[in-house]
């Protein structure tokens, strides 16, 4: 594992959905939110020197189905991966603004917006130290964000992936709903996936296991918590493939 001076990690992969970008509002960019997701990756900025983020589309767009009408699913798939095209250029202005060097490298070509994804490139870009924001998916229907998340992690080598979430973690059941769920420190894969979670889809998961890829499931919307996660302290929960 590759290690720095002021944290546990040299380079990571942080999975942000769209709606971390929205808030309260559920809808569209708020500059209060943008805003903190900004200040959230400058303080993980400073723990490790490699920085790669992928970003969601829901605040955007989640698809369209009604008994009237409904748009079909590869259709909004694909709507949905132009929809965090925009968030990622908001947020790469939003970290350049700041003075942070980034780019915005999407999975398939739309020029002149972003670049077009290679793990050789985003590799370069991370050795200089700027911030990659991944877009576009997979650049196929049918995968989340997540798989994207855990399959860009694996491609450019990540000592990590971290997922920001509105909870604190794994736990047996709905924290929000059920006062009687119970939080998981350290779970594994297949444990992840036989007591189907909810964590993330099983093909993320089944992608992290077949690499080996530690994943920490933490909440986002604490402020610093991710900073706090980069320098070893658990906040969440951790799913890997060791006994706790």
């Amino acid at each position: 594992m590759k290690t720095n001076r002021s944290g546990k990690f040299r380079r990571v992969l942080v999975k942000l959905s769209g709606e971390s970008l929205s808030g309260e509002a559920g809808y569209g960019i708020t500059t209060t939110f943008l805003k903190y997701v900004v200040d959230e990756l400058i303080l993980a900025k400073e723990v490790v020197p490699e920085l790669a983020v992928v970003i969601g589309g829901g605040n955007i767009f989640r698809g369209i189905s009604s008994k009237e009408f409904s748009i079909e699913k590869k259709t909004g798939d694909n709507m949905g991966m132009l929809a965090t095209v925009i968030n990622g250029l908001a947020l790469k202005d939003g970290l350049i603004r700041r003075g942070i060097e980034a780019d915005v490298l999407n999975s398939f070509d739309i020029t002149p917006f972003a670049e077009g994804y290679t793990h050789q490139k985003a590799e370069g870009m991370l050795k200089e130290k700027r911030v990659v924001i991944f877009t576009g998916g997979t650049g196929h229907p049918f995968f989340t964000t997540d798989t994207t998340g855990v399959l860009r992690a694996i491609e450019i080598q990540a000592d990590a992936f971290f997922k920001a979430t509105k909870v604190d973690g794994v736990y047996t059941k709905d924290p929000m709903k059920d006062r009687s769920a119970k939080k998981y420190e350290v779970l594994t894969y297949d444990e992840a996936i036989s007591k189907n979670l909810n964590i993330m889809d099983q093909t993320a998961i089944a992608l992290a296991k077949d690499a080996n890829l530690t994943l920490h499931i933490f909440n986002f919307f604490k402020k610093g918590n991710l900073a706090q996660e980069l320098k070893g302290y658990r906040t969440g929960s951790i799913v890997r493939g060791g006994l706790k």
